[in-house]
Parts: structure tokens; C-alpha cells; sequence
């Protein structure tokens, strides 16, 4: 298939094109292999939008008349709704049907980051950053009860793991053969987190394959165990109900025996997933786009929606972990069912609320490689669509996870507004990326198909673009102070609060306005105070 024969109506003049922040151009239109232009010179400034086709979500047409065409409705994978009326009937149906095919492209190897040439210099090649080997040392604090295992090499044991994973040290490659076999994908525990204060660790997995005959593993037994200590117990979190996990057993999945597992305490926390989170977020969006709804039919809409909701049941159950390893000093392994989903939710989220490194933006850039990316928290499925796709257009595996983890990032950083180096526009940038982008970081559903597809060498990574300095600039928190405390988010209704630059874009301008003015006028207000101080020192 060649572009070319996509595109029937590659340019047209006399657009007008209107978006949800009430931006006007009226001026041409260019469908390119990957791109919607539509620019105007009809005033002093050129004004020009530009939009990858991988970012729309639904198109919906608006005909008018055979003689005078329609309008076009593009309705955006990052909620933004862009209207465009076109003159002439032909021009009409041949650029609304290029770009529903060029928006629903299937195959990884025509999409813009194959095509993308970066111009700018590297600084460091994102590609190579975040190996699990350089960062071996940091994540064990130099622990001498930790290894890394290559078991999985070229992928033979779990296709969903990267290579190399770290692991207890006194556990043999055969052992963890054993235990791939027993663990839903074969996705053994491995350490997510060494929580140095109390020497407790964060293991993740997939679910033990238990079925309804019961099996066990010893050597799976064994591994997790081993983490304990002599004398110590721990604790398992489930990330579905009883009620899940105990149909999981009659699926061939489940969870650990107390009889097989006697040390370990398991709990059970109902994070949603999947088609129940994507009809979640659509109710949202749906809501927050419709103009004539009242105040208080709204907050009714909102309410109903259940968004919040499960916010709220991702963050408790990361505090509930962070409160396991720092104050009860118990060690934690957190799985679900395939481990690759709320599981990452909960460990990556842990994490933030423990381990100030992943506040900074090096720290969170490799969080997101290490428990999201490298993790195999499978990005191309899930965010294939979003919140405008309708019901029966969607899949089961579409869902917006990450954005429910990035709406907890959102959160914490709302609460703890200085403990952050990153800003909310950062967070946005990373949700925008993984729908639709010109680097190749996002594609893919693990490891494993990124270097099928070569995107190391084919594509850029989207850290190369932002730890350049005078990109990352615009991502830095003003207010930031480095702070090596435990951040402890309030989960209470009222300390939760709707994201408005990521769902509500019609404001989201004068909100970023207004934090622009608030930083503007902290840093004055400091200044004001140095120069007050220095006033009244006594002089030399």
C-alpha cells in the first residue's frame, strides 16, 4: 500500500477551522502521509495547525449538500475536538475518507516515527539510557542479596519481560524457569522496588496458575519466601476482588493457597480495568465537553461518571504499600492477573510516594521505562483508542491505564506542589505521546516487538527530544525543592480534584495563565524577601 493511494484530495483552499479553544483559521488544507495541515496568511501572523493523523480518534461527518459539501468532526485522542467545514461535495468525502484511513493505519511500520528526522543535536541517546544494568546498583542500594538474570534471554521464558530482570540472589536461572511456567505469561516476581529505611522489597508478577486442582510450586514458594527473612511475613496485593480471583481459578488462574503460602497475608483491592475504565473516562469527556449542562448537573455527571472513583482506588492501595514497606516493615508482592496493568498502576505509584528520586525528572523518565515500558504494559494495544471511540467500537484490551496512573501522578503533585521537579505540562506530554507521536518510545505492546521493529535504530526516543536543555526547560516545576520526605497523598473525596488541563481544555489556557502569574509572583515574593534580608545585615 502506498500513501499515495490514500490520499485523493491532497489540498484544498477555503477551509475554516474551528477547536475547542475556540481557534479560528480559515485558509488551506494539506493531507500529507501523516499530517493535517490546515494554515492561513490571511492576517499579519501565519497561524497553521498541524495534527498527526494517529491522534485522531473518531471522525464524524456532517454533510451539508451535495452542492456545498460538510463539516468534519475530528475528535481527538487528547479530547480535543476540532470542527472543519469544506466547500464542494467531492472534496467533502474524498478528505473525510483519507483521513479515516490514515488515522486507523494498522501496520507499526508506516507510522511517523519511521518517517520522523529529528534536526535537532543529541544530547544523550534516550535508546541506551534507562538499561536495567546501569541501573542495577541504584535500585539495590549496592544490596548484596540481589542479582541480574538473564533467564529470559531473547524472550524464551516470558514474551512480555525484558531480558534482563532483577531477581533474589540465592534463586537459580532453572528455579525461575520452574516458576515462569507457574505464573500467569510467565511473569515470575521480580523486584520492582527496594525500600532501603526498612531493607523491605516490592516484588510484582503475574498470577500463580493455581486452577481449581490446586497446583503449587515450590520454587515459586521458595522465591518469595526468600525476600522475608527469618521470622517475617508478608503481605500479597491483589489487585481484583475475592470474587475475581476465585473465577480466575476456574479460568486456570487464581491466587497463592494459605496453605502453600502460610508467611503471606493476602489482600484483596479492586482496581478497574479495561472496557469499565475506557467507559468510565468517556462518560467524563462527554460530560466535560457538553456546554449546556447546569452547575450541578455537572457535578452529578462527573460524579456518575465513576472517574474519580478509580483514582481514588489506584492511590489508596499505593498508600496502602508504601505503608507496608515504611511503617508496618513488611515486604510486598502486588499482581493482578497478567501483572501488566493496575499492578504497574500500584508499584509504580508506590514508588512516588516513597522514593523522592522518582520526583525528578531523570527519576521519573526511568520509572516510566522501568515499570511501564520495560514492564510490558502493553501501550499499543490499550491506547489504540480513546475516549471518544464509541461502545461498540471498542475492544476489551482498550484502556486508559497510564492515564489513570499520570491522573494519580497529577494528584500527589496538586497536593505536593513543591516536591516535584516536573510540571503538569510534562505529565500531559507523556499522556499525548503515548496515544500518538513522532518518536517511537511508545510503540509497540513490550520489549520484545521494539526490537522486532528495530525502533532503536529506526526511530528516536522521546527522552532524546526532552532532556535537551532548552526543551526541558519548559517542563521544570518553578517551585520545586528537593524533598527527601515520604509524601502521604490525602485520598478523601475532598482532597481529590478533576485534572482541567487534561479534560477540560476550553480553560485549560487561563488555567496555565494563571499558574504563570502565581510563579511570577512567588518568585517576586522571594525576592523581595532576600532583598529585605540583605537590608538588614549589618554592614561590612
Amino acid at each position: 500500500m502506498e500513501f499515495f493511494d490514500l490520499i485523493k484530495t491532497p489540498k484544498l483552499d477555503g477551509v475554516i477551522m474551528c477547536d475547542t479553544l475556540q481557534n479560528k483559521i480559515e485558509g488551506t488544507l494539506c493531507i500529507t502521509s501523516h499530517h493535517l495541515i490546515i494554515s492561513s496568511r490571511k492576517t499579519m501572523e501565519f497561524n497553521e495547525l498541524v495534527l498527526l493523523h494517529s491522534m485522531i480518534d473518531v471522525v464524524e461527518r456532517r454533510p451539508n449538500s451535495i452542492q456545498t459539501g460538510g463539516i468534519l468532526v475530528l475528535k481527538c485522542k487528547n479530547f480535543r475536538i476540532l470542527t472543519i467545514e469544506i466547500n464542494g461535495w467531492i472534496e467533502f468525502l474524498n478528505i473525510a475518507t483519507s483521513i479515516e484511513l490514515l488515522s486507523n493505519l494498522n501496520e507499526p511500520r508506516l507510522f511517523y516515527p519511521y518517517f520522523y528526522n529529528p534536526e535537532f543535536q543529541f544530547v544523550e541517546n534516550g535508546w541506551e539510557q534507562f538499561k536495567i544494568e546501569n541501573e542495577f546498583a541504584n535500585l539495590t542500594h549496592h544490596s548484596d542479596e540481589w542479582r541480574l538474570s538473564t533467564v529470559n534471554k531473547n524472550f524464551e521464558i516470558c514474551r512480555t519481560y525484558p531480558e534482563t530482570v532483577i531477581v533474589p540472589k540465592t534463586i537459580s536461572d532453572d528455579c525461575l524457569r520452574s516458576i515462569a511456567q507457574f505464573r500467569c505469561l510467565g511473569r515470575f516476581p521480580v523486584l520492582s522496588y527496594y525500600h532501603r529505611p526498612t531493607k523491605k522489597v516490592l516484588l510484582r508478577s503475574g498470577q500463580p496458575m493455581v486452577g481449581t486442582s490446586s497446583k503449587r510450586c515450590k520454587d515459586d514458594e521458595k522465591l518469595i519466601n526468600t525476600v522475608l527473612g527469618v521470622g517475617k511475613r508478608g503481605f500479597i496485593i491483589e489487585t481484583r476482588t475475592k470474587n475475581l480471583s476465585q473465577l480466575a481459578r476456574n479460568k486456570g488462574g487464581g491466587f497463592e493457597l494459605e496453605m502453600h503460602y502460610p508467611l503471606w497475608t493476602r489482600v484483596n483491592r479492586n482496581i478497574d480495568r479495561h472496557s469499565t475504565l475506557l467507559d468510565s473516562l468517556g462518560k467524563l469527556i462527554e460530560s466535560c465537553m457538553d456546554q449546556t449542562l447546569s452547575m450541578d448537573k455537572w457535578l452529578s455527571r462527573l460524579e456518575t461518571s465513576g472517574w474519580l472513583s478509580h483514582i481514588k482506588d489506584v492511590l489508596s492501595s499505593a498508600c496502602l504499600v508504601a505503608q507496608c514497606l515504611d511503617q508496618d516493615n513488611v515486604s510486598v508482592l502486588v499482581h493482578g492477573s497478567e501483572g501488566m496493568d493496575s499492578t504497574l498502576q500500584v508499584c509504580s505509584l508506590t514508588q512516588i510516594i516513597l522514593n523522592p528520586d522518582c520526583r525528578n525528572i531523570y527519576g521519573f523518565e526511568a520509572l516510566i521505562e522501568r515499570e511501564w515500558l520495560q514492564a510490558g504494559h502493553p501501550f499499543a494495544t490499550r491506547c489504540k483508542h480513546s475516549a471518544y471511540t464509541i461502545p461498540s467500537a471498542r475492544t476489551r484490551e482498550q484502556s486508559p491505564i497510564f492515564l489513570a496512573f499520570l491522573d494519580c501522578v497529577y494528584q500527589i503533585y496538586q497536593q505536593f506542589p513543591c516536591s516535584f521537579e516536573f510540571n503538569e505540562k510534562f505529565l500531559i506530554l507523556l499522556f499525548e505521546n503515548s496515544y500518538s507521536s513522532q518518536f517511537g518510545t511508545f510503540l509497540g505492546d513490550c520489549q520484545r516487538e521494539r526490537m522486532e521493529m528495530n525502533l532503536a535504530k529506526k526511530t528516536c526516543s522521546l527522552w532524546s527530544y526532552i532532556n535537551r536543555p532548552e526543551i526541558l526547560k519548559d517542563y521544570l516545576n518553578p517551585l520545586y525543592e528537593p524533598n527527601s520526605s515520604i509524601l502521604w497523598p490525602s485520598v478523601a473525596p475532598q482532597s481529590l480534584e478533576l485534572w482541567k488541563g487534561m479534560y477540560l481544555h476550553r480553560i485549560a489556557m487561563l488555567i496555565e495563565e494563571e499558574s504563570t502569574l502565581k510563579h511570577r509572583a512567588i518568585k517576586l515574593r522571594r525576592l523581595l524577601q532576600n532583598l529585605q534580608q540583605q537590608q538588614q545585615q549589618p554592614p561590612n
